[in-house]
């Protein structure tokens, strides 16, 4: 459906200011020369070599490409790539560039017509939290475009708002970024929700890309590794990347760095609205004793529709945060409060606050909790649910990314749970028993009870067998992911919440 010449791209790059040269022939240009290749015709976008042939626009990027992956391209019929780098023993036309990865932005969204600027943006970020607000939004926007409305989360992506497909990346790559987009725009969408993760920025899978509404719900150190963010002032510094493209901001004031976000926003001329709990905000949050249930408060006329109580449908005080975001959101685009209020009320997150809540068992909690943040909310919910019972937390940590994680996880534990069971989570090729051993070596709680198992099914067990009727189980990790990623295969796993029930039944 979408074609593009090799001029037409040119043109693009030139523009952008992003071309270095071009490779015809093994002489280099920067401007075509009279020759029948600029007149080639690309029907995809590829910058995988395996799925490239001749009408392929091929792009070398990421710090692990290598040459040979671009020689199986061209031997796969591919007749024109774009690099940062000349490959002279290639015979190929070469679209020499400045930056790949801004340059694969600009190039998709010529491509694909620009999409973006068809559809209504709406950028979540936030430490904790992005895909259960992702998921109210997505709910209240349904219901107010007729089922209009895209969702790209770090748990599922739909273009239709019918069907949904499992997701592997919180932010696609902008080659698929902007191919699901146009899929959207052609089935008729009009709305999308998006998660932002703090990688999109750095590696620029969003350059070029502005919302018109953004969402910063809340920040701690995360994805802190040689991988993925140096430090945390880096993690931070992408986070805040979203403010300066969007067109309007929703900030939790609550968060940490509030003030550095706020002023942000003023800096960029980036009008803002807050919520929070204190007669500060523009909508306060009164947190009702069911920590389903909630109260909203405007503080100025203009959100004066929001006040009054409002239900979920899962547990959690920590998610009338997300909710309330979610309709600010429908408020601001001039939708029904009503509507919203009951599409929040019957949302259900894939692999969030499950719960099982048996006779004579346990009461068990399912989430998908993997940072400081999350897993010390889960926590403080299994103490006000069950106050006279012990927190069992289950827990693990990614191997080969997020390291500092590794420390907050401890500090969660250390602060709010009477006994941990550390096991596998992803483990990758790190072995997951000296994962435990290094979240134990920051633990800061000599009463602490600590178990490790490596084997999560295991692990799941022994937590129930540790257990009263009176406690609370928490199970933090996986969710309803249905594979372990080990030595780097993804290898089957039931999911916690099928674990759990074999062994209750």
């Amino acid at each position: 459906m979408y074609k593009k010449k090799l001029k037409d791209i040119y043109a693009v790059l030139l523009r952008e200011k992003m071309l270095k040269e071009v490779i015809i022939q093994q002489q280099w240009h920067i401007t075509l020369p009279d020759h029948p290749i600029v007149d080639h015709v690309f029907h995809s976008l590829s910058y995988d070599s395996r799925e490239a042939d001749e009408a392929t626009l091929f792009f070398c990027k990421g710090q692990q490409f290598k040459e040979v992956f671009l020689e199986q391209a061209v031997t796969g019929g591919v007749k024109v790539y774009v690099s940062e780098q000349p490959y002279d023993s290639i015979d190929a036309v070469g679209l020499i560039v400045t930056d790949i990865r801004e340059a694969m932005a600009m190039i998709a969204q010529f491509f694909y017509d620009h999409p973006e600027n068809k559809l209504t943006k709406i950028g979540i970020t936030g430490t904790k939290g992005k895909t259960s607000c992702a998921y109210f939004l997505k709910d209240s926007l349904e219901q107010a475009t007729n089922h209009k409305t895209a969702l790209f989360s770090s748990e599922e992506t739909t273009l239709d708002g019918v069907h949904y497909t499992r997701s592997h990346l919180t932010t696609p790559e902008a080659l698929d970024l902007y191919k699901q987009m146009a899929k959207a725009v052609e089935n008729g969408l009009t709305h999308l929700v998006m998660e932002v993760s703090s990688q999109a920025y750095k590696t620029k899978r969003v350059f070029g890309l502005t919302f018109e509404l953004g969402i910063f719900l809340n920040i701690s150190p995360d994805h802190i590794s040689p991988i993925e963010h140096p430090t945390f002032d880096d993690y931070l510094y992408c986070k805040r990347q979203l403010i300066q493209h969007s067109k309007q901001m929703i900030l939790n004031a609550d968060s940490d760095y509030f003030e550095l976000l706020a002023e942000t926003c003023t800096l960029y001329h980036v009008p803002y609205v807050t919520f929070g709990r204190s007669l500060t905000v523009d909508v306060e949050i009164q947190d009702a004793t069911d920590t389903r249930s909630f109260d909203l408060i405007a503080h100025t006329l203009s959100f004066s529709d929001l006040e009054g109580g409002y239900r979920l449908a899962i547990l959690g005080t920590f998610n009338h945060d997300n909710a309330t975001a979610a309709l600010l959101v429908s408020h601001l685009l001039g939708f029904s409060e009503k509507i919203s209020r009951q599409a929040i009320a019957n949302t259900v997150i894939p692999g969030r606050m499950h719960v099982i809540d048996e006779p004579n068992q346990p009461l068990i909690l399912i989430d998908f909790a993997h940072n400081y943040l999350s897993i010390k909310a889960v926590g403080e919910l299994g103490h006000h649910l069950r106050p006279n019972g012990k927190v069992i937390i289950l827990t693990g940590s990614t191997g080969g990314k997020a390291l500092s994680r590794r420390a907050d996880i401890a500090k969660a534990l250390s602060e709010i749970a009477d006994e941990a069971i550390l096991t596998s989570d992803d483990p990758n090729f790190e072995d997951p028993a000296a994962i435990a051993k290094e979240i134990i070596s920051h633990i800061d709680n000599d009463a602490l009870s600590i178990t490790v198992e490596t084997q999560r099914e295991k692990a799941i067990a022994i937590a129930l067998s540790h257990a009263t009727t009176e406690d609370i189980v928490a199970i933090c990790g996986k969710g309803t992911e249905k594979e372990m990623k080990i030595n780097g295969l993804g290898e089957p796993y039931p999911g916690d919440y099928e674990v759990v029930q074999q062994l209750l039944n």
